[in-house]
């Protein structure tokens, strides 16, 4: 235990002078634990990892939705949420203890093999942590009753509405049914039915939590500032007392035989036609299965990737495809999807897919290609190692190995597995299982249909007609000689880099230009170069290790890179190539304009991004910087109006070092790096940027109802908001505080509300939009249908007590500067969440010892600062709303709800009546 994950991890990786001649050894990568198995039979691993003062709790329990009975669906995950309302000796709302303790990306989860519950904290918090964990695992049934199923019944029946609701959301079901005859383990979903989850009783409880919540079913991985023997004698003392439990009984591989293609369609309120590839392939860890997690990356992974380079680069078919293995303990499935562009031929689509599958299993992967994949797998494997906690973290890793191979090494193995494949071995998983019958799944959009005034007499029958057919680092600056500036967060550990370009541009520069004109731009800068291509600029970042990635937000676009140290010099040149030589193809440009006008229409038909559109065309009013879709991806008209020399115009215009700020976050000092960016980045050229003034806003409306219909929607979208002032005009600490009490944690006044006590809702909230200048302060619900005007009165009625008659609690306000404090060291993890950090710092130019400050400043904050800020924030009269939903079926409770008025409009924020006062309204079915 002595030789530290990152140690192995350096020495791996400095072994790496040239990507094209590193070659990746699983013999190299070793996370160094220790087993003890309790005499109660719990298995418990222990990694030490002393860089932060925290530690990660990952609890698993070998039971999934797989282990339900016919006519029992979506126990397994109810009983999920049940873990989380208190036990016995802790009565409590687990979220809000873990809270109070400094708990981050804590969560619980279920899959059809297994259930887990995880949280980071303060090392100071463990005993806490083995204490609840080990009373819910020994002390459960007495703390649950009839009250507290029949709540998370509804919240779990919330969640199924609000998964179903997306676009495409059904496919997994259909899938499911599919795949799997009738009585197979895996031949119901996760979540389950609603018929299935009304029928849950206190009996099904008591029944599962004795079959399957034994220490014997369970392993606990930790992770994190510990020592092993330490937490053996800790875990002893609060789980030891606990019986093991029964014997289960465990199920054996069981690959249903699909001999034949078989074909369904549906149909989807979506924007493309989608079409699937499914196959039944072997179980999760099976030699294969780790092949097909290579034949996926081939596919679809990367420009270079054979679907997307035939799908979406050359032939310009398809606007997105995908492929995956969904690994499970008793049979895995093989996924390829592709989205058909609008207009596009489904059939032509389905063809090239096939097409491109049959060409590997004739003639195989090239080394190339098996070389690159294997490069990107071993990278992403790397990166997740960083992190103690979290999906794809080290204590993941471990529990998810000894959970389904008795083994926490058995990654070992994988990564072998990945080593050793070879072209003709993934050839021939592929043709052994790809040549098998397939499952062809089509989902095509719903048509756009109207409802005309016909006029029809219907005093009679009419008369028949002719008969027809019908911890924060401290910050290191410099400047360079074109005016660059370069923020350094200096970190050792695992040697990963984090670099981010930030330009003052973003989406409110459009106000100069045309909406889109940013988000198109930037997504054009690294799609080639004077230098390389498009595809070249992939592979090459590919067998780096590395990421790159373009984008901007209301204030900043960025070039963003994530690489790692040994392949750091290699990763800059591509780097500052992007930056200083794009060439905007027109080939290039034709594309993107295109997918984003069709991310355009996919955002009008998700019922958040709906409402996200419009919103600050009402809040800030025409003209003002910031009145364009808050997406950033424009409008239909405007982006197809926009041409390759408007992107260059952009770049002319914003991309200069002296309006740039480059964050650089990880395993470098600043003696390294300054010459390393001079020598890159040193000739770009500087010059003239224009500046943005920013009006006040002029809205002209309070207590608007703004309505946009979404026919069939099994949820209501409510936003509901009012402009607060410009950041760095109010106490900003006070101000995060005061939203964490009303609607930003987990435990929160709204939150409560709506989810906990109503049962209408998944998830509720509220929280303060970034921007420099005047930024909206919103509430949003997504709520069950036949409860929207009930939800609206609640919202109401927690924004108006808050300023009123309920003002923040001092216990509120102590239980969010707790929790804020504590969950401070885990904040900062992964260089890239310190990269976040800095660039926030930067976006709002604060001090660079604004988070050495935030612990004390947090903890100094009293209650009449948090009250005060309320005061300015929370104004109920001035909010405006913002709802999508089913027209029909929710129209006529609101015209009771006193709205000054309700204006109709559409997803571009268009009206589609004229704006009437509430009482002049006549509302029609």
């Amino acid at each position: 235990m002595k030789k530290t994950l990152h140690l192995l991890l350096f020495c791996l990786l400095s072994q790496l002078t040239g990507a094209q001649d590193f070659q990746f050894r699983a013999a190299d990568i070793e996370i160094p634990y220790e087993k003890f198995v309790l005499p109660n039979g719990l298995t418990l691993l222990v990694y030490e990892d002393h860089k932060a003062p925290i530690v990660a709790v990952n609890v698993w329990y070998h039971v999934g939705s797989k282990n339900e009975k016919p006519g029992k669906s979506g126990f397994a995950h109810l009983f999920e949420h049940l873990m989380f309302n208190g036990s016995e000796n802790y009565n409590q709302d687990y979220f809000q203890a873990l809270e109070s303790i400094g708990g981050t990306d804590l969560n619980g989860t279920t899959s059809n093999d297994r259930t887990n519950y995880f949280q980071n904290v303060p090392v100071s918090a463990l005993d806490q942590v083995l204490f609840l964990e080990s009373d819910r695992m020994g002390h459960l049934l007495g703390a649950i009753d009839q009250e507290r199923l029949d709540e998370q019944r509804g919240v779990v029946q919330n969640e199924k509405r609000q998964g179903e609701n997306q676009p495409y959301g059904m496919q997994w079901d259909y899938l499911t049914k599919a795949m799997f005859p009738k009585g197979h383990p895996y031949s119901w979903t996760v979540i389950g039915e609603m018929e299935d989850l009304n029928a849950a009783s206190l009996e099904d409880v008591q029944e599962w939590f004795k079959s399957y919540y034994g220490p014997a079913n369970a392993v606990i991985a930790i992770a994190g500032d510990v020592e092993p023997e330490e937490v053996r004698q800790k875990v002893m003392r609060y789980f030891g007392d606990i019986p093991s439990g029964p014997t289960i009984e465990r199920q054996e591989v069981n690959i249903p035989l699909h001999p034949y293609d078989s074909y369904q369609v549906y149909q989807d309120r979506v924007p493309e036609t989608r079409v699937l590839f499914a196959w039944n392939t072997p179980p999760f860890g099976d030699r294969e299965d780790i092949h097909f997690d290579l034949i996926a990356a081939i596919l679809s992974n990367g420009k270079n990737s054979r679907l997307y380079k035939r799908l979406v680069y050359e032939d310009q078919i398809a606007s997105s495809v995908a492929a995956f293995e969904w690994s499970k303990e008793l049979a895995s499935n093989f996924i390829a999807l592709a989205n058909v562009k609008p207009g596009g031929d489904r059939e032509q689509v389905q063809q090239v897919m096939w097409e491109e599958i049959s060409r590997l299993m004739e003639e195989g992967p090239t080394q190339e290609e098996l070389v690159r994949v294997k490069a990107d797998y071993f990278a992403g494997f790397i990166k997740g190692m960083e992190r103690i906690g979290g999906f794809g973290g080290v204590s993941d890793i471990l529990a998810s190995n000894q959970t389904y191979f008795g083994d926490a090494s058995y990654y070992k193995k994988v990564l072998q597995y990945v080593e050793e494949a070879t072209v003709a071995d993934v050839q021939a998983t592929a043709k052994k299982w790809l040549s098998k019958g397939k499952h062809i799944l089509v989902c095509e959009p719903f048509p756009e249909y109207e409802v005309a005034d016909s006029g029809a007499d219907r005093s009679q029958l009419p008369p028949l007609g002719p008969p027809k057919s019908s911890r924060f680092p401290e910050l290191q600056r410099a400047e360079l000689s074109n005016g660059l500036k370069i923020v350094l967060a200096q970190r050792s550990g695992v040697p990963t880099i984090v670099m981010n370009m930030l330009f003052d541009a973003g989406y409110k520069t459009d106000f100069r230009s045309s909406p889109g004109t940013a988000s198109l731009a930037m997504n054009l800068m690294d799609e080639g170069t004077e230098n390389m291509n498009s595809l070249e600029i992939s592979e090459k970042l590919q067998l780096l290790g590395a990421s790159l990635s373009t984008g901007s937000n209301q204030d900043i676009s960025n070039v963003y890179m994530n690489t790692l140290k040994p392949t750091l010099q290699g990763s800059l040149e591509v780097f500052a190539d992007v930056l200083l030589n794009p060439a905007f193809p027109q080939k290039e440009f034709n594309r993107l304009q295109t997918e984003q006008i069709n991310d355009i229409k996919s955002e009008k038909s998700q019922p958040v991004a709906m409402a996200l559109r419009v919103m600050n065309k009402f809040l800030y009013g025409e003209g003002h910087p910031y009145s364009n879709p808050y997406t950033g991806t424009g409008y239909e008209s405007t982006v197809a109006a926009l041409t390759r020399e408007d992107a260059r115009e952009f770049y002319d215009t914003w991309i200069k070092p002296n309006n740039a700020t480059l964050v650089v976050t990880g395993d470098v000092s600043m003696a390294e790096l300054r010459p390393m960016l001079e020598k890159s980045l040193g000739k770009w050229r500087r010059g003239q940027v224009p500046e943005i003034s920013f009006p006040e806003p002029k809205t002209g409306t309070k207590n608007t109802l703004y309505l946009m219909d979404r026919p069939e929607s099994q949820q209501s979208v409510i936003i509901a908001g009012n402009l607060t002032e410009k950041y760095g005009d109010l106490p900003e600490v006070a101000l995060g505080q005061m939203v964490s009490i009303l609607g930003g944690d987990f435990t929160s006044r709204i939150n409560m509300n709506l989810r906990e006590d109503k049962h209408w809702s998944y998830g509720a909230g509220g929280f303060v939009l970034g921007a420099r200048n005047e930024r909206p302060f919103i509430v949003y619900a997504p709520v069950q249908t036949d409860k929207t005007a009930e939800s609206v009165s609640e919202i109401r009625k927690e924004l108006s007590e808050f300023v009123s008659t309920r003002p923040a609690t001092a216990a509120e306000l102590e239980k969010v500067k707790t929790n804020e404090v504590l969950k401070l060291p885990g904040q900062w993890e992964t260089n890239a969440a310190v990269a976040g950090s800095v660039a926030n710092m930067v976006r709002y130019d604060l001090p660079d010892d604004y988070y050495q400050q935030y612990d004390a400043n947090v903890r100094n904050l009293s209650l009449d600062d948090v009250r005060s800020v309320s005061n300015t924030v929370v104004r109920p009269a001035d909010v405006n709303w913002f709802m999508v939903g089913d027209r029909a079926k929710i129209v006529e409770k609101l015209d009771g709800l006193g709205f000054d008025q309700i204006i109709e409009i559409d997803a571009d924020g268009n009206p589609k009546t004229p704006a009437l006062k509430q009482t002049e309204v006549e509302i029609k079915n």
